[in-house]
């Protein structure tokens, strides 16, 4: 059951309309605002709220036991890293992992991973 736990948030500047970017993992950019992360990347941590417009509060979570979308199937235990759309799939190699899966999940369903910061690329 995908749940939250003992969470450490953040808000930060959306860099545009993340309205459908709830769940997913996002990117600190250079100008201080956050975006969705890239395929692989290195996120910040995952978007909780729907910023409809650059400028706006994108509240994050940035440690802890905390949801994401599924970007494919995704099996506990599994390193989870960013997909093109900042949702989460099973870490491959280069990929900077984001947590680690806390329960089975399909792709487009919200499920639970204990995420992490200052993931290591995946071997």
């Amino acid at each position: 059951m995908a749940v939250f736990q003992s969470r450490d948030t953040r808000t930060f500047e959306a860099g545009g309309d993340l309205s459908a970017g709830q769940f997913k993992f996002v990117a600190l950019a250079a100008d201080g605002q956050v975006d969705l992360a890239g395929a692989g990347a290195q996120g910040i941590g995952i978007l909780i709220n729907e910023p409809s417009a650059a400028g706006n509060a994108a509240t994050v979570v940035m440690t802890g036991k905390t949801v994401v979308e599924a970007g494919d199937s995704v099996t506990a235990g599994d390193e989870v890293a960013a997909d093109t759309d900042g949702n989460a799939v099973t870490a491959t190699t280069n990929d900077i992992i984001m947590g680690y899966a806390l329960e089975d999940a399909v792709d487009g369903q919200i499920f639970a991973i204990e995420l992490i910061q200052g993931g290591n690329a995946a071997a």
